[in-house]
């Protein structure tokens, strides 16, 4: 079975979410079963000597869209520690040209061109290549034409007639809208996709839902997320489309790659440890609050967050809050950057508190040392796919403290439970944020009952191992292999 995995982004050559990590490391896991492919654009922040990206010969592509044609070319390399050939689509016009995965202040229509434009590249190398690919994986809005295109300018193309789609959405909050000029950009005829089983949403084109209505398959990233978007609630105004597509959403819990993300043999924090050894944990503690400019107490816990600030991950409960937290018997360590509102938020906070410290921006040396170093890990989003960051922080002995949604709901097991590895609140108020906080303060002076459930996070196994079985078999039923 050949199978051709397309994302905006893919670790660790360009990261800027959850949706990298799990292109970098849920293939590695189907390789065993599967031939696998993965393309991703070549954007300007991708170190190509250091992982070896070379361009392929005579790559030149010349794509027309619109009245202008655009050149492409493509490069590869595998993927580290695997045999899995990475293609790169290289165009200086939409994505050489910047030093980031998503760059601020695009216009809107021009990162409509750009998505597109990759999009129909991926399916024209492909061909070029001849990885005549059994299944198709789109991942969210970036790659959401790719099933639009099959149905429509290929629908006729014998070299696709038994391809199948599968599109996984792993945020449903951006959907990819604009004016249905953009499908003369497009080259796509307006007759055949823009109608409301197409591409057509409220009087706009929304790829989105155009990879809902003509896949094969969707795939939420955690089966209670695959249950909250078929609300008014969660649904995004996607909802109404998606109970039309019951039959074929499936809810798979994403993983994490447990040879990346492990405190006894990363080199990215300053003392190594296992289960076995959890009294070493105490030494990256030291290492993050003297980053952060913090007196290392051993007796007073340490919550970090690190995350992107946008509205999804609950910030607005810190606002809330920050009395709260400034009154708090712990101190708190924020890592990321984002809405300029909290941005400021958290830098004010930093300079008139004394146990609450902020870095705005992202350091990748210190987020592994955040996670192997704090007691507990901060999560009060208002929605989340599945989200990774707590699966992370469970594999490096840190506590989460998380609202029960999507993901978060599905991975933690909430204090008092049998075996809890976490703490959980339901009520989207910084009032039960800090209820769930005060609580594990509360455990934080039980050592006995903090270590069982550290030693009880430290061994949940969210690998891809369980995971990559579900997609497989996924994979089999489509296409009857």
């Amino acid at each position: 079975m050949k199978i051709l995995f397309a994302a905006a982004e893919v670790a660790p050559f360009s990261k800027a979410g959850g949706l990298a990590d799990v292109i970098g490391s849920l293939p590695k896991e189907l390789e065993k079963q599967a031939e696998i492919a993965i393309f991703t654009p070549l954007h300007g922040c991708i170190d190509v000597d250091k992982y070896g990206i070379k361009e392929l010969e005579n790559s030149s592509l010349w794509l027309t869209f619109g009245n202008q044609g655009h050149r492409f070319r493509l490069f590869m390399c595998k993927l580290p520690g695997t045999d899995i050939n990475v293609f790169f689509v290289h165009n200086d016009w939409y994505f050489t040209c910047f030093k980031e995965v998503y760059p601020k202040w695009l216009d809107t229509r021009y990162e409509h061109e750009r998505y597109i434009a990759f999009s129909l590249a991926v399916m024209e190398y492909a061909k070029l290549l001849n990885f005549r690919a059994d299944v198709i994986h789109a991942n969210d809005w970036h790659t959401a034409m790719i099933p639009v295109y099959l149905k429509s300018n290929y629908r006729y193309d014998e070299y696709w007639q038994n391809t199948k789609t599968v599109f996984e959405i792993h945020n449903l909050a951006y959907q990819g809208v604009w004016f249905e000029d953009v499908l003369d950009f497009a080259n796509m005829r307006k007759d055949i996709v823009y109608n409301e089983w197409g591409v057509e949403h409220y009087g706009k084109v929304n790829w989105m839902k155009g990879a809902i209505n003509y896949s094969d398959a969707i795939i939420a990233v955690s089966p209670t997320y695959a249950r909250e978007i078929l609300t008014g609630e969660y649904g995004e105004g996607m909802d109404y489309t998606l109970r039309g597509a019951t039959y074929k959403l499936h809810g798979i819990l994403n993983g994490i790659d447990y040879d990346v993300f492990n405190p006894k043999k990363d080199k990215a924090i300053v003392k190594n440890y296992d289960v076995k050894s959890i009294k070493n944990k105490e030494e990256n503690k030291k290492k993050v609050c003297e980053f952060f400019g913090l007196k290392y107490n051993a007796e007073r816990p340490l919550f970090a967050c690190i995350s992107r600030l946008v509205p999804q991950k609950g910030f607005d409960l810190i606002r809330q809050a920050e009395n709260d937290l400034k009154n708090t018997p712990a101190d708190f360590v924020f890592l990321g950057s984002g809405n300029q509102d909290y941005e400021n938020l958290l830098i004010w906070l930093s300079n008139n508190s004394a146990n609450i410290r902020a870095y705005v921006g992202y350091r990748a040396d210190m987020a592994n040392q955040i996670y192997a170093g704090s007691d507990f890990y901060l999560m009060p989003s208002k929605f989340e796919p599945c989200g990774l960051s707590q699966l992370i922080a469970m594999r490096y002995g840190s506590l989460p403290v998380v609202r029960a949604t999507g993901g978060l709901e599905d991975t933690v097991i909430g204090y008092p439970l049998a075996d809890s590895t976490g703490f959980k609140f339901w009520g989207y108020d910084g009032g039960s944020m800090m209820s769930a906080i005060n609580g594990a303060l509360e455990v934080y002076k039980d050592k006995y009952t903090f270590n069982a459930m550290r030693k009880s996070a430290m061994e949940s196994d969210f690998s891809w191992k369980k995971s990559s079985k579900e997609y497989m078999n996924l994979y089999k039923q489509l296409t009857n292999k």
